[in-house]
């Protein structure tokens, strides 16, 4: 009985570094612009994360990364001239499982312009997002905050911009499966997300 309690205390004890590398902030915790391919049924874009404005946004966004939570996810909102959604849907339209709301962060000066990354809030408040995400095709300063919160920005697509413009064109239409009106007539996936290393 001691024996199976040291074997269960030594397999804890060895997964904890795995459960903390799962963690956003314990992810290139001295990078503060670390960065994100996002590999799509459309071709790729790499994103550059601003860790010194959105610290919690980011570390919340890697951590999702890291647990593979975005692969063969899809985009399940497109609107030309406005923006792209993701993170929140899998390709068999279920849903990803959330972590705990985050605390908006939209005040950090970061603006809702053309190829930035923003958190979408859901219905129940400002301090309410969670795995979804999108990434505007225009400068939407009415998103921005003002007399209140906003949606906020924490990086920048760095590469790859023609990919998220393409897909921001594409033909859209009414989702029985989701209830939404603009959802991809023909399913845009991501493949998977892939945290590149500091040197790159």
């Amino acid at each position: 009985m001691i024996k199976g309690i040291l074997l269960s205390i030594a397999l804890l004890v060895s997964l904890q570094p795995l459960a903390a590398e799962m963690k956003g902030e314990y992810i290139q915790p001295n990078n503060y612009t670390p960065k994100v391919r996002v590999e799509t049924s459309m071709g790729y874009f790499i994103i550059e994360l601003d860790r010194l404005r959105a610290q919690h946004t980011v570390d919340n966004f890697l951590g999702y990364v890291s647990r593979g939570q975005f692969d063969n996810t899809m985009f399940h909102r497109v609107e030309e001239g406005y923006l792209i959604q993701a993170g929140g849907y899998m390709t068999n339209y279920s849903e990803i499982e959330p972590d705990a709301p985050i605390f908006n962060e939209s005040g950090n000066g970061l603006k809702n312009q053309i190829g930035t990354i923003a958190m979408a809030k859901q219905l129940s408040g400002a301090h309410s997002a969670t795995s979804q995400f999108f990434i505007n095709v225009n400068d939407n300063t009415h998103l921005n905050p003002g007399n209140s919160w906003g949606y906020a920005v924490f990086g920048k697509v760095v590469k790859g911009y023609d990919v998220v413009e393409a897909i921001s064109q594409v033909k859209v239409g009414y989702s029985e499966q989701l209830g939404y009106p603009t959802v991809p007539k023909q399913m845009i996936t991501i493949i998977k997300m892939v945290i590149l290393d500091e040197e790159q």
